[in-house]
């Protein structure tokens, strides 16, 4: 059964990783999927790759507002309207931050893409849903480093308590619309945001997390995530709104030692 059958949907970071995930299982269901990313060949390679032609792609820049805007504009000029928004584009940050050294300029660029970026991408998701009166549903990409302190990385951790916050205040705002906000949470999954990071610390903390997971035997993978980020988009979740789903194999129901998130 397709579950996402005659809706329209924008992934943003759909060009790789999480989003190239949910992207192609959105169009097998059944979605009109707009690909936004920075990744021009890669996301125009996805685009044409998918089943039935049922993606697009365009440049979008989440950190610059009027390339939301524009994203948003060209996707319910095209398909005359929008149905989901998966905000999933985010940086990853220097994995030495910590509040001592913290690099503010750097912190800038995290904070930029991860929250101001997300903020952009929630606002004319909205704004074009409520104007075409549409019951639409947002996904935003959290992380478990939202629910837990984190010994480096300050940056992104910072960042990504600001996601819950804002899909928190944006499910009781928008509810009165019909429109669902939610966001969904993962543990460390290799994804080239993570490989763009430091490869050792990356390695370190993929295998730290494998290590505690209380599901042993399974490895996370983007796959788990379009799984549950499909689960959100559809009208499986009819009546869940300001829902964080974490996807951590029960990570967070453990003990945390000194090293971990």
């Amino acid at each position: 059964m397709q579950k996402l059958e005659g809706k329209v949907a924008i992934v943003t970071g759909g060009a790789s990783g999480i989003g190239e995930a949910a992207a192609r299982l959105f169009a097998h269901h059944g979605a009109r999927v707009v690909i936004a990313d920075i990744q021009d060949e890669k996301g125009r390679a996805l685009a044409e790759s998918t089943p039935l032609q049922r993606c697009s792609y365009v440049h979008c820049d989440v950190s610059d507002e009027n390339e939301v805007k524009a994203m948003v504009d060209s996707t319910v000029q095209k398909y005359g309207q929008l149905d989901i928004m998966f905000s999933n584009a985010g940086v990853v940050g220097n994995s030495g931050q910590k509040v001592l050294d913290l690099d503010l300029s750097q912190f800038d660029r995290v904070l930029r893409v991860n929250a101001r970026g997300m903020a952009a991408c929630v606002k004319h998701a909205a704004r074009a849903m409520v104007e075409k009166r549409v019951r639409g549903s947002i996904i935003c990409t959290a992380s478990i480093a939202a629910s837990r302190a984190g010994p480096w990385r300050t940056d992104y951790v910072m960042s990504k308590h600001a996601v819950l916050g804002l899909m928190r205040s944006a499910s009781r705002q928008l509810g009165e619309y019909g429109i669902r906000v939610n966001s969904v949470s993962p543990s460390a999954v290799m994804t080239p945001i993570m490989l763009s990071a430091e490869q050792e610390t990356s390695m370190k903390v993929l295998k730290m997390y494998g290590n505690l997971t209380s599901l042993k035997g399974i490895t996370l993978t983007v796959k788990h995530l379009a799984d549950a980020v499909l689960f959100l988009a559809s009208d499986d979740s009819t009546f869940v709104s300001g829902h964080d789903l974490v996807v951590d194999g029960g990570l967070l129901c453990l003990p945390s030692p000194n090293s971990s998130l």
